[in-house]
């Protein structure tokens, strides 16, 4: 066969190729719909509460589970810093094995012990789980631990894709669950008996519970909070965050894989040479949970990356999370530093970020970092 004959057909390969890609994109709804997110009646509320309450100890022990290679930013420090400021439980950063975890999309943190260190320390386990998402939904060493911890009777809260590190355990085998909307359909396609629920950003079936995209986790801890120590105190956490109400209620129908996500996506990927790297100063005594939100949402855009930068190789956080940067310097310019708003609240954080990324990549980049998110940018949701 003639070279020209290959040629001919490779470029014949390729047209058909971008033909198939173009008609995936322009099979994809122009928008998402136009969803309100309905109420929720009160005994759904009640009953969620109820599921939460502690049953083992007075002041409740909270572990906190990761890989060490690859777990979800906000996932991983968002409920350990809301929990610890609620001063209402102990709460551990655990990982499976020595040495710090590295966070996705961006941060590395020094974990407070193992999981082998945090069964000698606590036989009878812990009262809650959180379950962040992780790189690997079956990783052994977690899908055992989780067992364990199961078996002695602690509640496990899968937030985000952390379902779906549940499900892979089969503690949502049969159950009411949600998680966020991008693995859906993964999530029942390899559990098939887990029932999904919709319009709820949180959902309880017995000692399990799950949650929507990586935002839900500030309601979700609020929620435990008011479980364990009563609205008062709930209500005086969720002030301090900035967040006016808290309950399930989602409108699950306005976030799903449309052309403009999928086109931005693309369009940002493709210009590489727009790409840059944003430093975060990491700061003693600084609110973790608006460094997670921050260094999560300008991670997100697929033109930027965050680097964490300190004057010394460690830093704690306000409620003692040691943050490890990734450079040990003065940083980089003014002009690619971004803001972790240390005088404003974390929720507000959020929003002024998706308002500095409008700025500086437009409208359409913060809409697909506030998909990515499960964030209702409105704030009527928060």
């Amino acid at each position: 066969m003639s070279r020209s004959y290959f040629f001919w057909g490779g470029l014949a390969l390729i047209a058909l190729s971008l033909a198939g890609f173009g008609g995936w994109v322009f099979s994809l709804p122009s928008a998402t719909a136009s969803a309100e997110a309905p109420p929720v009646p009160q005994e759904e509320a009640d009953a969620m509460l109820i599921s939460l309450k502690p049953a083992k100890r007075e002041r409740p022990l909270v572990a906190v589970i990761g890989i060490n290679d690859a777990t979800e930013t906000t996932d991983y420090l968002m409920p350990t810093g809301i929990l610890r400021r609620a001063d209402v439980a102990d709460v551990t950063l655990l990982a499976t094995g020595p040495g710090p975890v590295r966070l996705y999309p961006a941060l590395i943190v020094e974990p407070d012990a193992t999981i082998a260190a945090f069964d000698a320390a606590h036989p009878e386990g812990a009262d809650y789980v959180i379950v962040p998402a992780m790189s690997r939904d079956d990783d052994p060493a977690v899908i055992a631990w989780l067992h364990s911890q199961a078996e002695k009777g602690a509640t496990i809260l899968g937030i985000c894709a952390g379902a779906k590190v549940v499900a892979a355990a089969g503690l949502l085998d049969g159950k009411r669950a949600t998680t966020h909307w991008y693995y859906l359909d993964e999530m029942l396609k390899r559990s098939p008996t887990v029932r999904y629920v919709a319009d709820r950003r949180m959902v309880a079936d017995g000692s399990v519970v799950t949650t929507t995209g990586i935002s839900a986790s500030m309601p979700m801890m609020l929620t435990l909070i008011e479980a364990i120590a009563g609205r008062t105190r709930a209500e005086a956490v969720a002030r301090d965050l900035g967040i006016e109400r808290w309950d399930s209620r989602h409108a699950s129908g306005a976030f799903r894989f449309t052309r403009p996500f999928a086109t931005t996506v693309l369009a940002n990927r493709m210009a590489f040479w727009n790409r840059e790297e944003l430093g975060i100063s990491l700061e003693p005594g600084m609110d973790e949970v608006s460094l997670a939100l921050v260094a999560d949402a300008w991670s997100r855009t697929y033109r930027s990356n965050v680097a964490v930068f300190a004057g010394t190789d460690a830093v704690e956080s306000r409620n003692g999370v040691r943050l490890i940067p990734d450079r040990v310097d003065a940083g980089m310019p003014e002009e690619r530093r971004v803001s972790t708003f240390p005088d404003r609240k974390p929720a507000d954080a959020l929003d002024l970020t998706l308002d500095a990324i409008a700025v500086r990549y437009g409208e359409r980049t913060t809409d697909i970092v506030a998909m990515q998110l499960e964030y209702p940018r409105s704030g009527a949701n928060r």
